[in-house]
């Protein structure tokens, strides 16, 4: 059965368009405060990232909440993966987020955590979608939810992210740069690396809720490859505006995608005997890091794009790591979700162990050029649909014989399509993803 408003991610798009408006938050809260009910006696957690709509879109979904009979524990600005976290331990039914996690501050949307710390199975979204068409009702006055805060919620999640290394680790003598990107992990991110001793200089933490995301983060690291050169920095760090993505700068200032992130968290794992099976990385994953990888007898498979669907497929085959090459990282070793703090934290250990730095640890894994171009179009069928472009995309395919692969897929969050050619020559690459971006521009006019 489809769904009509959760997509990969939960629900996001523009504020102040249906659905990201205060009447559907209300609506929105109570159908899940009803869900939820349903489960037995109700707690939900919501926290928040620093755009200004999220003082708006929390005041809504606290009054459909509570109309539903559901208590609320407000966290205020926090990373995604700290909401998670603190679903579990406060043994919570639920816990909501409410971010556009890279998007700029013009977008928001609602992202939902299970009481396990996971993303909501299925039939529950299913559950608050049909509420969603039902008649809005509200439980008799003694049984209206309270609203209370949880004061410490930054401390404890920072004690939880140092809980991620081992007991005495010390990053004194590393010089990193961090990029917060004026987003949730202004506060918690500078505090955990200092508290483990490394010298900290911190970029974009002056949240006024219209600077999330803007030209800076993970998403613009120009900035933080800039710091890193004048600062003499080991090393610069990234995280999107909700702290659930995290690239890295080398101290060269080049930038250090997700795969190669990835790769070194594995091979760490596997040479100390905790890998425990494979790696899961996505269609975007890059050629190099599957066949680095298969250099160390790594098994490796590919999921749909987005962090859900890596997360299922670890779920089902009990594997510990997995991630995609923009910076979402999993490692179920220390948590449930994709968390930029915590996988930031398990490179430096890896680091730290080969007495390495991150420019020549990334070497082992060689990158095979890949280009992706992003079209943007309008409603109605799908230009992946057209016979010219599934005819063109074969076509490319086939010239690569073997050497290269072609993908073309419709975003989960935005209406783009991304066209992704990946192979050993670069200007061949980029000639066919050019190719193919054009017929689908033209296509989709």
């Amino acid at each position: 059965m489809s769904k009509k408003y959760f997509g990969t991610d939960g629900i996001r798009g523009r504020v102040g368009v249906y659905p990201i408006t205060p009447d559907f938050m209300l609506k929105l809260g109570w159908a899940a405060g009803m869900a939820f009910r349903k489960m037995g006696a109700c707690k939900v957690l919501v926290g928040k990232d620093t755009r200004i709509s999220g003082y708006m879109f929390e005041s809504a979904l606290e009054a459909g909440l509570t109309s539903a009979g559901a208590d609320v524990m407000l966290l205020g600005p926090m990373p995604t993966p700290a909401i998670a976290y603190l679903s579990r331990t406060f043994q919570a039914e639920a816990g909501i987020v409410i971010s556009a996690s890279h998007n700029p501050h013009d977008d928001n949307g609602i992202k939902f955590f299970s009481g396990k710390g996971t993303k909501l199975p299925d039939e529950v979204e299913l559950m608050i979608e049909e509420l969603l068409d039902a008649p809005m009702t509200v439980v008799e006055s003694s049984k209206i939810g309270k609203v209370s805060r949880i004061n410490d919620a930054s401390g404890r999640y920072i004690e939880f992210c140092k809980s991620s290394v081992p007991t005495g680790t010390s990053f004194s003598g590393l010089k990193i740069v961090l990029d917060c990107a004026h987003g949730a992990t202004y506060k918690v991110a500078p505090s955990v690396f200092r508290e483990l001793g490394a010298e900290v200089v911190v970029l974009s933490a002056q949240p006024n809720g219209l600077n999330i995301n803007d030209n800076c983060g993970s998403t613009h690291m120009d900035q933080l490859q800039a710091a890193v050169l004048a600062e003499h920095a080991d090393l610069g760090i990234a995280f999107d505006g909700d702290g659930d993505r995290v690239l890295m700068v080398d101290h060269t200032g080049a930038i250090v995608d997700g795969d190669e992130l990835l790769f070194i968290i594995a091979r760490d794992l596997h040479e100390r005997g905790k890998l425990h099976g494979g790696v899961v990385g996505t269609l975007m994953s890059n050629l190099g890091l599957e066949l680095a990888l298969a250099d160390l007898s790594i098994p490796f498979i590919r999921a749909n794009v987005g962090d859900r669907y890596v997360i299922a497929e670890l779920l089902e085959r009990d594997w510990l790591v997995g991630g995609e090459n923009s910076g979402h990282i999993v490692c179920f070793n220390h948590t449930t979700t994709g968390d930029a703090i915590i996988a930031a934290l398990q490179v430096l250990m890896a680091l730290k162990t080969r007495n390495e730095g991150l420019a020549q640890s990334r070497q082992a894994l060689r990158k095979c050029p890949q280009v992706l171009i992003n079209v943007r179009f309008g409603g109605g069928e799908s230009p992946l649909e057209h016979p010219a472009v599934k005819e063109a995309s074969a076509r490319v395919t086939q010239a690569m014989a073997g050497r290269g692969r072609v993908l073309l897929r419709k975003s989960g969050t935005e209406p783009l399509v991304r066209v992704m050619v990946e192979g050993e020559d670069e200007t061949q690459v980029r000639g066919y993803a050019e190719e193919l971006a054009k017929l689908v521009t033209e296509v989709s006019a």
